[in-house]
């Protein structure tokens, strides 16, 4: 008897934290209503149109990142307002923070190739480069370990 108790408690549904990275990918794809692509335990991209990607890592409770990517010289501001909602989407920190940094970040970088900017307990990082494909900017928000 203990051990078909046993069975049936390992057969039942990995607790809700388990399933954190599928949560927070539905809830980026809803804030930006891009389309989830692939996607593991603690990955997706997302097809954002207009030459722009998004990209989740889920690093755990409360350390997760978001990116963006865009080939063109110089992304639009669409862009930008993607960037934020999927950084508030993750990190719960305003979009309109997260995209103001993200146009100081960016505008650096276009000048020192990288460039991070903190905003609201969160690193706001953009990069820009050239590649065989073209130009590529590509701008993330990570969560700081510590957020107090």
């Amino acid at each position: 008897m203990r051990a078909l108790l046993v069975g049936l408690i390992l057969a039942l549904p990995a607790p809700a934290l388990a399933d954190e990275c599928g949560d927070l990918i539905d809830k980026v794809a809803k804030e930006t209503a891009a389309s989830p692509g692939n996607r593991s335990t603690d990955f997706a991209n997302f097809s954002a149109g207009d030459g722009t990607t998004l990209t989740l890592s889920c690093g755990g409770p409360q350390l997760s990142s978001v990116g963006a990517q865009f080939r063109g010289e110089a992304p639009p501001d669409g862009y930008y307002a993607l960037f934020g909602k999927a950084g508030h989407a993750v990190t719960g920190i305003g979009a309109n923070v997260i995209e103001a940094a993200a146009h100081k970040a960016r505008e650096a970088a276009s000048r020192l190739r990288h460039s991070n900017v903190d905003a609201g307990g969160a690193r706001i990082t953009c990069s820009v480069s050239g590649t065989d494909k073209g130009p590529l900017t590509m701008c993330a928000v990570i969560e700081h370990s510590d957020r107090s």
